[in-house]
C-alpha cells in the first residue's frame, strides 16, 4: 500500500479531494456486485470506504470481501464530500492493509440481550450507542471541571479511606486497614468543609462507594461524584450555584453533542427547557403533591398507556420473529431478531412497572410527613414539571447530622434535593452545614455518633466557624438523565452493582 498522509476520520474535511490513509476497525461491510462498502471506525467517527472492482484492484477487492467485523485495517483512498454518507465524507478506496483479522465477534450483528452485553462490556464499548454515551460522559466531566475552575474553586482531593461515616454507616463498605476497620468513602464532604475554611470555595471529584443493597435502575455501588463546598454561603446561595451548574452542563452537551443525543433518541426539547429559575418546593409542598389528584391521575394514565404498549409489543414480537425465521436477506433477519429481543426486554420492564404502579399509588396517597421521599415519590414529583425541581427543608430525622437546623422550625433542616425532570430522580443533594458547635454536638449525640471520631470535624466549629454549605452531584445519574438512559449501568464504563462485578 502506498505511503500517504495518515489522518483521523474527524479531520477528513481538511483533505477533501486528497489521498489519505485511515487506521481503524471494520464496523460493517456490504458487497453489491462489483462494489464493496466498508464502514470504518477509528475512535473519532465513522467513514464509508467504497471499493470498486477493477483489474488493478482485483486482489484488494477479494481481500475486502473476506473482511469480518472488528478486523483492524488501514485503508487508503481519495476523500470525497458526501452528505448522504455517515460523517458527511466518504473515501474512494485504492488500497487496504489488514493489520489483524477478527472472526466470530460475539456481539453484532448477532442479537443479544442486556445481560450478555454487560458481560461483554469491554467489547460493547465499540457499538455506536455506547460510543456516543461515553463521549458525552467525557464532555460532562470536562464541563464539571471547567465550571468550578472558571469560578475560582480550588480542587482538593479527599481520601478514599475514611475512619468515620459522613452519612449512614449501614451503607458503607468496611475495609481492613492494616488491622483497623475503616470505610470506603461515600462522600468527601467533611474533609472538604475543612478545605473551604482555608480557600473559601473548593471542590473534590472522584469515585465514591455505597453498600446499599439495591438493584434498582438508579443505583450503583461505585460511582463518581463532584462536591463543591462554599464558605460564607446560605442554602439559597448553594442552590443558586447548583442551578447555574446544571444549566452549564446541559448547554454544553446540547452544543457539542446534539446529533449524538438525537441518535440516542433523546428529546432535545426537554433539554432545551433546562433554564433558570428551577422549581423550588418545600418538603411540605412535595407531600401535598403526592396526596393530590394530579399524582393519582398521572399513575392511572401510566397504567393505561403501559398496558396498551404491552399489547402492541406482543404483536410486534410475533412479526419480528416471523421475519427472523423466514426467507429474505440476512441483514433483515438479523435486524428483526435484534428488534424481537429489544421488544421482549421492553415488555418485561413494562410488566414489572405495571406490577408496581398500584403500590406506588398507595405509597403516594398514604405518604406520612417525616418519611424520606422514595424513588417512586421523586419520580411523580419530577414528572409533573418540565425542568429540575429542588425540594427543600426535609424533616431532620431523615437527613444527615451535619445539616443546619432551620432556626424558624427546628423539625426541619436547611437542605435540598434536585430532581431531574421526566422521572429521572435525584441528581444533586446538598445543604447548609450546621455551623454552631453546641447544636452539632447535640445532633451527634442524638445520632449516637462517637464524638472522639469527629473531634477534628468539630475543630472547624471551634476555630472561626462560618455559615457554609455545598452539594454533591452524581455523574452517572446526571448522564442517564441527559442521554435519556433507562438504566444507570450504561452511564459508567464498568458498572459495579449488587452481585455484578465482571468484567
Amino acid at each position: 500500500m502506498e505511503t500517504t498522509t495518515k489522518t483521523k476520520i474527524n479531520q477528513l474535511s481538511e483533505y477533501d479531494g486528497q489521498t489519505v490513509t485511515l487506521s481503524g476497525w471494520v464496523y460493517n461491510t456490504r458487497v453489491s456486485g462489483k462494489i464493496a462498502f466498508v464502514i470504518l471506525r477509528d475512535g473519532t467517527g465513522m467513514c464509508q470506504c467504497v471499493f470498486e472492482k477493477s483489474d488493478e484492484l482485483t486482489e484488494v477487492f477479494d481481500e475486502v470481501k473476506k473482511l469480518s467485523q472488528e478486523s483492524s485495517v488501514e485503508i487508503t483512498g481519495i476523500v470525497n464530500k458526501e452528505e448522504r454518507s455517515v460523517g458527511g465524507y466518504e473515501m474512494k478506496a485504492t488500497g487496504i492493509n489488514v493489520v489483524h483479522g477478527s472472526s466470530d465477534y460475539p456481539i453484532t450483528p448477532k442479537p443479544h440481550g442486556i445481560e450478555f452485553l454487560m458481560k461483554h462490556r469491554h467489547l460493547w464499548f465499540r457499538s455506536k450507542r455506547q460510543w456516543h454515551i461515553m463521549r458525552i460522559r467525557s464532555t460532562v466531566i470536562d464541563q464539571i471541571r471547567r465550571f468550578f475552575n472558571d469560578d475560582s474553586f480550588i480542587l482538593v482531593d479527599s481520601p478514599i479511606f475514611a475512619p468515620a461515616a459522613g452519612e449512614g454507616a449501614q451503607t458503607l463498605f468496611k475495609v481492613d486497614y492494616f488491622g483497623e476497620e475503616v470505610y470506603l468513602a461515600q462522600t468527601g464532604q467533611l474533609y472538604l468543609e475543612a478545605a473551604c475554611m482555608a480557600h473559601g470555595k473548593v471542590y473534590c471529584f472522584g469515585p465514591t462507594f455505597r453498600a446499599e443493597k439495591s438493584k434498582t435502575r438508579r443505583h450503583l455501588t461505585e460511582f463518581w461524584m463532584v462536591e463543591p463546598e462554599i464558605a460564607y454561603a446560605s442554602l439559597s446561595d448553594v442552590m443558586d450555584v447548583a442551578e447555574n451548574f446544571i444549566c452549564s452542563i446541559a448547554e454544553r452537551v446540547l452544543r457539542d453533542h446534539r446529533e449524538e443525543l438525537i441518535e440516542l433518541g433523546r428529546d432535545i426539547a426537554d433539554l432545551e427547557a433546562i433554564k433558570r429559575p428551577f422549581v423550588r418546593l418545600t418538603y411540605d409542598q412535595a407531600v401535598d403533591i403526592l396526596h393530590s389528584d394530579k399524582s393519582k391521575t398521572l399513575l392511572e394514565n401510566d397504567l393505561k398507556e403501559k398496558t396498551a404498549r404491552i399489547e402492541e409489543l406482543a404483536k410486534n414480537i410475533v412479526e419480528f420473529e416471523e421475519i427472523a425465521k423466514g426467507g429474505g436477506k440476512q441483514w433483515k433477519k438479523d435486524k428483526a431478531a435484534a428488534d424481537a429481543i429489544a421488544a421482549r426486554e421492553e415488555r418485561s420492564e413494562l410488566e414489572e412497572q405495571i406490577k408496581n404502579i398500584p403500590h406506588h399509588m398507595e405509597l403516594a396517597a398514604n405518604f406520612e410527613w417525616g418519611s424520606d421521599l422514595g424513588g417512586s415519590d421523586e419520580t411523580i414529583i419530577s414528572r409533573l414539571h418540565d425542568r429540575p425541581v429542588c425540594v427543600t427543608h426535609y424533616p431532620r430525622g431523615v437527613k444527615a447530622f451535619y445539616m443546619r437546623q432551620d432556626r424558624k422550625n427546628e423539625k426541619v433542616v436547611e437542605c435540598f434535593d434536585m430532581l431531574a425532570p421526566q422521572g429521572f430522580g435525584e441528581i444533586i443533594g446538598g445543604s447548609a452545614r450546621e455551623e454552631d458547635y453546641d447544636r452539632l454536638v447535640a445532633r451527634m449525640k442524638q445520632e449516637h455518633l462517637p464524638q472522639e471520631d469527629y473531634e477534628w470535624y468539630l475543630d472547624l466549629r471551634r476555630y472561626g466557624s462560618v455559615p457554609h454549605g455545598g452539594f454533591g452531584l452524581g455523574v452517572e445519574r446526571t448522564l442517564a438523565w441527559l442521554c435519556g438512559l433507562k438504566h444507570i449501568r450504561e452511564a459508567i464504563p464498568y458498572p459495579r452493582m449488587m452481585g455484578k462485578f465482571y468484567p
